[in-house]
């Protein structure tokens, strides 16, 4: 499968998901205390870092957008999927949610405080990680901040249907000793790390890595 038609499928996937993803992950996180743990670390360093609006890349419904909103952060969504975008616009009319990809990101050089990437590598084949992380590290300023949550492990599955609808993806679990690699490559230093079992809904451990954009001299 060749990249442009990977995004189409994962695009054309999440279109048809949207509606459904949105109401099925309602509560999720306010049932998972490390995963707040997380995304309470990272806006408190990226505050702490001196503010700066923060991007959350593959934002689905908006659900962490607006959670990093309500911690204080300047935080706005980007997503592939124009169905995820609508539903994050409705379900939350006073952010930003714009349509778009990982890489590249449409932000100027140094322009954000931090970027998370909530689970949105999922569908990016290993080899395609560093120029992803690459983008990321691009977009921070000196000193910004990245999170990075993932299936801890590694291999692919297939996944023909899912939240009540036909798909076609590919989902990649990462071993986190090779993310942090790939985010260093990348000049995002590990600040740290998080691997917590599956809950029963999940397929393996959830892998969390914060990372840092070095400070200028």
């Amino acid at each position: 499968m060749t990249e442009s038609s990977r995004l189409s499928a994962v695009r054309a996937s999440y279109d048809a998901v949207a509606v459904d993803y949105a109401r099925l992950l309602t509560g999720v996180l306010e049932a998972a205390p490390l995963d707040r743990a997380m995304l309470g670390a990272f806006a408190e360093c990226v505050r702490g870092g001196g503010g700066g609006a923060v991007a959350d890349v593959g934002c689905g419904p908006g659900r962490i957008t607006a959670y990093l909103n309500g911690l204080g952060v300047r935080a706005f969504g980007v997503d592939l999927s124009p169905a995820m975008v609508a539903v994050a616009r409705r379900s939350y009319p006073g952010l930003r949610f714009e349509v778009g990809r990982m890489a590249p990101l449409d932000v100027a050089d140094g322009a954000l405080g931090g970027v998370v990437a909530w689970h949105s590598t999922a569908h990016t084949p290993p080899g395609e990680l560093p120029a992803v992380f690459a983008e990321f590290a691009r977009v921070l300023a000196p000193g910004g901040y990245a999170l990075l949550a993932f299936e801890a492990g590694g291999g692919r599955r297939r996944l023909d249907h899912a939240y009540g609808h036909p798909v076609d993806l590919d989902v990649y679990a990462t071993p986190p000793g090779l993310a942090a690699d790939r985010l260093a490559e990348a000049g995002l230093a590990e600040v740290a790390r998080l691997v917590r079992e599956p809950d029963p809904d999940e397929t393996g451990p959830r892998g969390f890595l914060l990372t840092r954009k070095p400070p200028s001299a």
